[in-house]
Order: structure tokens, then sequence, then C-alpha cells
């Protein structure tokens, strides 16, 4: 067994798969800085990454794939599951070799195995859509906390600049301690030195640093959402599938 250890990056990925074949030794496994190694195996290489060598593999992999293709690589790489990187270490060299796109070929186990990877990270990101609440702060700036399943929140943040393009605000994801902050001109994102504050743990602004309206437009919006609920009609296992519980904890209406 051959292993290549790497510093879990996507561009440390395509840096893999160039030394790969520079090496003419391919992976059997790939692992992380740190991680534990097998009982048994037959090599480990450390694989240090290179931004030129990155971008050499990701330039012949725009001569043999589809710009959706190319997308759907990056889209998979942010669902973080486990395994993930060496499913797309085996579709790169898959399309590198093939003398023809194979990013139709679903009856090949990995090309499968993507797509449906790549369907559960584009759904997370349409549920972000759908379900981040915005909090005013009282220096104007609207606050919103997700805790996504995949790391999602990239692929939706260009929704947010162009629908909330005159306002001021920061998104959060809690799980994995990073944002995006947008100040009515450019979108950056954003860490805390100390990400335990409670706001930046609970989702929920405190009194103190709510707008003076906010408390009001909150219980507008609980009061709207309980009017619009016909108690006869009510379908709790509907309305889980709907509105999953796991986003429940960062909703006003469920507060």
């Amino acid at each position: 067994m051959t292993i290549f250890i790497y510093d879990h990056t996507f561009e440390g990925l395509l840096t893999c798969l160039f030394d790969a074949y520079f090496r003419k030794t391919f992976p059997d496994l790939l692992l992380t800085e740190g991680e534990p190694l097998p009982l048994f195996y037959d090599e480990a290489i450390a694989i240090t990454t290179d931004e030129e060598k990155a971008g050499r593999v990701w330039r012949g992999l725009q001569k043999k794939i589809s710009v959706s293709a190319l997308g759907s690589l990056t889209w998979c790489w942010l669902s973080e599951l486990p395994e993930v990187d060496i499913l797309l270490f085996r579709y790169m060299r898959k399309a590198i070799d093939a003398p023809r796109s194979i990013e139709m070929n679903f009856a090949d186990p990995d090309i499968l195995e993507l797509s449906k990877i790549w369907k559960k990270v584009d759904w997370e990101r349409l549920r972000l859509l759908q379900f981040v609440r915005f909090q005013k702060a009282a220096d104007g700036t609207f606050f919103a906390a997700v805790e996504p399943q995949f790391n999602a929140l990239p692929l939706a943040i260009d929704h947010f600049k162009d629908r909330f393009a005159d306002q001021r605000w920061l998104i959060y994801d809690v799980k994995r301690q990073y944002g995006y902050y947008y100040n009515l001109k450019t979108v950056e994102e954003v860490t805390f030195e100390d990400p335990h504050q409670a706001h930046l743990v609970s989702g929920m602004l405190n009194e103190s640093l709510m707008d003076n309206d906010e408390k009001l437009f909150q219980q507008l919006w609980k009061a709207y959402f309980k009017s619009i609920c016909i108690k006869e009609r009510m379908n709790p296992r509907k309305h889980r599938q709907d509105m999953p519980v796991r986003y429940w904890k960062y909703l006003t209406e469920k507060q």
C-alpha cells in the first residue's frame, strides 16, 4: 500500500496528482498531516503543496472536462466527507487518462458517487438561501449564524451579495468558525480571535447588541408565522421535511 500525506487542501490534492504522475506512483490512500498511519503499508510519501504544480493540473483538467464538471469537483470537496479526496483523485486521474470526457459515464462508480455528493452539497446551498435569518445589530450590521452540514456557505455568498447589496451584513458559520462580511462594496472572509463570544456560539444577539427595533421585528415575525399556521392542517412530519430540525436553532420563528 502506498500512502500520500498532504495538508488536506484542494491545492494540496492537485499537487498530489502532479507528483503521482511525476513519480509514476499512485497512492492507495490519502492521509492528512498528523493522521496515524495504518499498521501495514509499503511506502508513505509526504507531499508539499505547490501552487504552480496545482495550477498545471487544473489547466490540464480544463482541457479534458467541461466548466460545470470542474465546478462540481470543488463543490464535492466542500462536502468534507471522509475519503472524498481519494474519490476526487481517482476521478481526476481517469479524466486525464481518458481519450474523451468521462463526466457523463455514470456506469463508473466514482463518477456516480461524486454526482450524488454534488447534489447533497447543492441541496445544502439551497437550504442556506431559505433558512438564513438576519438580526440587526446596534451598529446597523445584519448578523446571521448558520451551521450547515456541508461547507456550503461560500457557494451561497453571491446570492446574499446581490440580494442585500444595500446593507452591511455578516454571515457566520458556527461549526467551522469563519464567516463572510459585506461592507457595501466587497465581501471578505473573516474569523475572530475569540470565537467563543455568546452570539458566535448561540447564533443569537443579546439585547445589548441589538438594534432598538430588532426585538419588535422578531416579535412581529413570530406573530406572522403563528397567524398563517392552520392548526387543523398541521403535519409535523411534512414540516420537518420542508424545514429540517437541524436548522431550527437559528430560526427566529422557532425560538
